[in-house]
């Protein structure tokens, strides 16, 4: 890890057992776990604490597959406040504006400590102002696989929304009125949780393919509505149409066909904002042009490379979360659109495909001078994303490229040194912006692939000083003094601590 990066861990966070907080351990073969009795009926919310007897202290885990449009968090939630328990522990994969009812149970106690991927909201802002009384544990989405399986983090109950469960107990996420396509991140819990229960609004004979086996399932929940599905669109999940961003995304089109990344057979990721998007377009312009075809496509997939795969430009998808319906709907009808658990996706002890991409576009809140970039919280320190997939990718592809505007808001995206460090610089290779693209020093391979290039390439620290041109020398804010988080890397390594705002 790079020098820069701050590794105190707080008083609070428990490093691995019997090992240091920045060692990680491998995650186990199998799970154990696995029952032939069959499940239990569950006849409401309550029904599920008293027959699980759920109680104050334990740790329950959700997924966010229906992302903003979810249900069952906030089910869960207020039977907590009913109940008033304390001490619980909340391990959702991502927690979204939509579950805001969690900031009354930080405030009284009743929810201590939390573990996830990715927070914004009011969720966020409340941990960022030290409401938790423990710390928010922000994993990757390939680290949570890793932690649960490894039993880093221990889950005592699995509380899963599945849009449709037959009467074996298996679950799909491709139909039922509530269907959001993969549901990747819910396999790990399933198959690791000490007990798992489906929540589901749609109960049918049989699943011909089910994504989960109903024989790690020990009850069954049936209610009017799990979530809505169109609350699976957060933010813009179309090509953007700004000239700035077109420009980044052209240029950084190019530099992929110079570094020979645009060639049969490649395999990428990129993000589902307006950028990122345009990147895909400009580079399928150019496998149209050069009669070439992609081998898949990976990530949280958008129905952009929905339409790649059916115009027979990618070979195949593999989807470890759906971004709009449109995927929704492709991954249950074709055979080439495939779910894969998050384990498989990025879990850094697994097979997993972040490791076999060619390149992956991502996107960053700040970059520093060493190539940190950080996607967890703004420059004042306050929580408004995590890592998600981003250091996971970053760390797998060959060549990992963010873009972005220059300066945002009038603020510089390049620091000195980030606030957050979300994803190690040594992962990051290339920063494409609208006014010149920067190659990270290690990477002298792409370095000499680019000489005699007509791209605005420079250092990144030339870049620093042409966007203090534009906004001056910005103060940098202090941190506060009280821990309220740590960021955890993939391998479950501690790489930063998040403070609260004083």
């Amino acid at each position: 890890m790079n020098n820069s990066i701050d590794r105190f861990v707080p008083q609070g966070y428990e490093p691995f057992e019997g090992s240091s907080a920045f060692k990680s351990k491998p995650r186990k073969l199998i799970a154990e776990k696995a029952t032939s009795k069959g499940f239990g009926k569950l006849t409401s919310i309550s029904d599920l604490f008293d027959k699980l007897n759920i109680h104050d202290g334990m740790t329950l885990s959700f997924h966010h597959h229906l992302r903003n449009g979810d249900y069952v968090l906030n089910m869960v939630a207020e039977e907590i406040k009913r109940r008033n328990l304390k001490n619980m522990t909340l391990a959702p994969s991502s927690i979204f504006p939509g579950n805001a009812i969690l900031v009354e149970l930080m405030e009284n106690g009743n929810v201590t400590k939390i573990y996830t991927d990715y927070v914004n909201g009011p969720v966020a802002e409340a941990i960022s102002h030290g409401k938790l009384q423990g710390l928010c544990v922000m994993h990757t989405h390939g680290g949570r696989p890793q932690a649960i399986e490894s039993g880093d983090l221990h889950i005592d109950v699995a509380i899963l929304g599945i849009p449709t469960v037959d009467k074996h107990g298996n679950g799909t996420g491709t139909t039922g009125k509530s269907a959001c396509g993969s549901l990747g991140y819910a396999v790990s819990d399933l198959m690791y949780a000490d007990k798992v229960v489906f929540v589901t609004d749609n109960v049918v004979d049989e699943i011909q393919n089910p994504q989960l086996d109903g024989k790690y399932v020990d009850y069954v929940l049936t209610v009017d509505a799990i979530g809505n599905p169109e609350g699976i669109v957060s933010g813009t999940t179309k090509i953007t149409k700004d000239p700035v961003g077109l420009k980044i995304a052209r240029m950084t089109a190019q530099l992929l066909d110079e570094l020979g990344l645009v060639k049969q057979g490649l395999s990428m990721q990129t993000g589902a904002g307006g950028t990122s998007l345009a990147v895909a377009h400009y580079v399928k312009n150019l496998m149209i042009s050069k009669g070439i075809k992609g081998s898949f496509a990976s990530g949280g997939i958008t129905g952009y490379f929905v339409d790649m795969l059916t115009e027979g430009l990618l070979d195949e998808l593999y989807d470890v979360q759906c971004f709009d319906l449109k995927a929704v709907q492709s991954i249950g009808t074709n055979k080439a659109h495939h779910a894969m658990s998050g384990s498989r996706y990025a879990n850094p002890f697994d097979d997993n495909v972040v490791d076999k991409l060619d390149f992956v576009i991502l996107g960053a809140t700040e970059i520093d001078l060493d190539f940190n970039v950080n996607v967890t919280t703004d420059s004042h320190g306050k929580i408004m994303g995590g890592s998600g997939g981003h250091s996971d990718t970053a760390h797998g592809a060959n060549v990992t490229v963010i873009t972005t505007n220059l300066v945002k808001s009038r603020m510089p995206i390049i620091k000195e040194k980030v606030t957050t460090v979300t994803t190690p610089g040594e992962d990051v290779d290339v920063l494409v912006t609208e006014r010149g693209i920067a190659i990270n020093p290690k990477r002298t391979d792409l370095l000499e692939k680019l000489q005699g290039s007509k791209l605005p390439i420079c250092t990144i620290e030339q870049l620093l000083e042409k966007a203090y041109d534009i906004t001056g020398v910005p103060a940098r804010p202090q941190k506060g003094s009280k821990p309220v988080g740590v960021v955890v890397y993939r391998d479950g390594t501690v790489i930063d601590t998040i403070y609260k705002i004083d």
